[in-house]
């Protein structure tokens, strides 16, 4: 009875794995980054900070324990608001990625910078 739970449990992992790496691929791909990124560890986080709008050096913001959860929620928003969406897609996409990257992934949006100042 343990083994079908823990390969239910297993099955669920790998679909969410599965369908967040294809949503990243996609949403990098909508943004003109290389798909692959997404796949590759720190510099998918850097790429991320790049269609954020943000300076490379966040990475290093983001490594501090407590602060990187804010750093984290701003570059959410920034990224959402670079696909058209609110504050509360990116707090979704913060809390919920593996649901809000698919929707952003494989939905009509579109990326469109901010003007950089």
């Amino acid at each position: 009875m343990y083994m079908v739970f823990f390969l239910l449990y297993i099955l669920c992992a790998l679909t969410c794995m599965g369908v967040t790496i294809a949503s990243g691929w996609i949403a990098f791909t909508k943004a003109g980054r290389p798909g692959w990124a997404s796949i590759v560890p720190i510099y998918n986080a850097i790429v991320f900070i790049d269609i954020a709008g943000k300076p490379w050096w966040w990475i290093f913001l983001c490594m501090i324990p407590l602060a990187n959860i804010y750093f984290g929620i701003v570059l959410c928003i920034e990224f959402a608001k670079n696909f058209g969406f609110g504050v509360g897609f990116a707090i979704g996409l913060f809390f919920l990625s593996f649901v809000f990257l698919p929707l952003l992934a494989f939905g009509d949006a579109e990326y469109h910078p901010a003007p950089a100042y």
